[in-house]
């Protein structure tokens, strides 16, 4: 893993390693080229406003350029608050902590099926944090250990009110018919890039949308379940809780097509990896 930064190093005394002050985004490169870069940038932007940290955007260009190589690669890019007193709000604060760090990226996560368990916490769709990527994620992490000791590839986490909200790393869509259902952002998940990009691309492949509640045991009915992530794409879920789920997944295989032309459009090289059925 290789880094760019403002700094060689990180303050022990900055928010974002003291308290998780701070926010990050996670996006794909090919070729040189940040895939839908502009919604990353944007959504990373929104999500630095919402907590009061003030950046410039040309800052955030000037550290993904500086991070981009021609091979394929995971780019992380996080935010802090920087340094400052203590105090959990400071009266003031210095310039915000940017540190952009690369891993190499393969095609093979691409269309991995995933077996989901039910995660034993909540989360919190009231949380003002709710829609944001920010650096406290321990509740994700508690999950994703549930999941690898259950055996599973990820947990599937309820809101408050024991509907679907999103998994540890993804937005869920069930697919029913020519139908796609996914929890509106009201239901505490993350307003991800490729759950955008699938909303935007179904209609034009004959799928309408609906974004709206989506309980537990919809899951279990569906003709398939997906998951979509900057990083695996859209990855086919085959099991919830030990149990089978659906696996018509000729939407999920459409979908991938459409992207992987886009893919091609915006950075010029093909997304390959193996389909889903």
């Amino acid at each position: 893993m290789s880094a760019t930064a403002d700094a060689s190093c990180v303050s022990v005394e900055d928010r974002g390693f003291t308290l998780g002050d701070g926010v990050f985004d996670t996006a794909l490169a090919l070729g040189g080229v940040v895939f839908a870069r502009a919604g990353h940038v944007e959504r990373l932007l929104a999500a630095c406003a919402a907590i009061g940290i003030v950046l410039e955007r040309q800052r955030v260009e000037a550290a993904l350029d500086a991070a981009l190589t021609p091979a394929p690669a995971i780019l992380r890019t996080t935010v802090t608050r920087g340094t400052a007193a203590r105090g959990l709000w400071p009266a003031s604060v210095g310039q915000p902590t940017l540190v952009v760090t690369t891993a190499p990226w393969s095609p093979a996560l691409l269309g991995q099926p995933a077996r989901l368990v039910t995660a034993a916490g909540r989360r919190n769709e009231f949380s003002p944090t709710a829609n944001l990527k920010t650096l406290g994620y321990l509740d994700a992490i508690l999950a994703a250990r549930q999941a690898a000791e259950a055996g599973a590839d990820d947990a599937l986490i309820l809101n408050t009110r024991g509907r679907v909200a999103c998994t540890t790393i993804a937005n869920v869509f069930a697919v029913t018919g020519d139908r796609l259902a996914t929890p509106p952002l009201t239901e505490g998940c993350l307003p991800g890039i490729l759950r955008g990009l699938v909303c935007e691309t179904a209609p034009a492949l004959g799928l309408v949308v609906e974004e709206r509640p989506l309980a537990e045991v919809e899951l279990a009915g569906a003709d398939a379940v997906f998951l979509t992530n900057s990083v695996r794409f859209l990855r086919p879920a085959t099991a919830l809780d030990g149990q089978p789920l659906g696996t018509d997944w000729w939407a999920i295989d459409a979908l991938m097509a459409e992207l992987g032309r886009r893919v091609i459009a915006e950075c010029g090289v093909a997304l390959s990896g193996p389909p889903a059925g």
